[in-house]
């Protein structure tokens, strides 16, 4: 059985048994295996050049999502495959190094805020445009789509929401309580301008993510001060920064 809290091992383009209730794979593509176009809807799928940086990461995905299309035609197995956008939320990823923007701008600050600074770098201008979905509210799409879905064409789940990376950043700010400045190194890539999935047949269904932006940073941030920074994965790196 799915449990009600979701993990991380969650994230992705995601093959499921609907007879049995059972996850029968999971895969860590998220939308990476889209071209890189600014609105990804699941015809989206091969339609153009992967995104250059991911195309090896992408590719391997998308196997996995073409598997389970090829189980459906070949033995009958009701096998489906959901495509989540960008996660956060509990158990992230906190490297500063290797973290997606959410966990890792919520470890800057906080970092920022432990230590008085007054300045807080972002690469880029801050303009991109990114969509985010709070991990549990994925675990509730998933079972959702295994009561209420059977297609082989992948499924895209997301808020259909985007916010610019600097309103992230403030908001992250807000959340954790630190009144100092960010700095944009516009020598830095921003990456696309602008992601977010198409939702559509989702919200169709009857299914729409009930976390909002904040309410899912404030989870995060107070779940990350109860584990505590040295307990979250990253946290080596993250330790070696505050003892500087």
């Amino acid at each position: 059985m799915i449990a009600a809290k979701a993990t991380f091992a969650l994230k992705a383009a995601l093959c499921f048994c609907r007879d049995c209730f059972t996850v029968w794979a999971a895969y860590r593509s998220r939308t990476l295996t889209y071209p890189p176009v600014s609105f990804s809807g699941s015809t989206s799928l091969l339609s153009g050049p992967l995104e250059p940086t991911n195309e090896w990461y992408a590719l391997a995905k998308i196997a996995g999502i073409k598997l389970c299309q090829a189980y459906r035609r070949q033995h009958g197995c009701d096998f489906i495959s959901a495509m989540p956008t960008n996660l956060y939320g509990p158990g992230d990823n906190f490297d500063p190094m290797n973290s997606h923007v959410a966990p890792g701008l919520m470890a800057k600050i906080h970092r920022a805020k432990l230590e008085g600074a007054e300045a807080v770098e972002i690469w880029g201008s801050g303009t991109p445009r990114r969509e985010f979905l709070y991990v549990d509210d994925l675990a509730d799409a998933v079972v959702f789509l295994l009561r209420h879905y059977s297609a082989e064409s992948p499924i895209n789940v997301g808020t259909g929401k985007e916010v610019m990376i600097l309103r992230l950043a403030e908001l992250l700010a807000e959340v954790i309580g630190w009144h100092g400045r960010f700095h944009y190194d516009h020598s830095k890539p921003d990456g696309t301008p602008r992601k977010i999935l198409d939702v559509a047949a989702l919200s169709a269904l009857g299914w729409t993510a009930r976390t909002s932006l904040r309410d899912g940073l404030e989870a995060t941030y107070q779940w990350y001060q109860q584990t505590g920074v040295e307990n979250v994965r990253g946290a080596d790196r993250v330790s070696q920064l505050l003892r500087r």
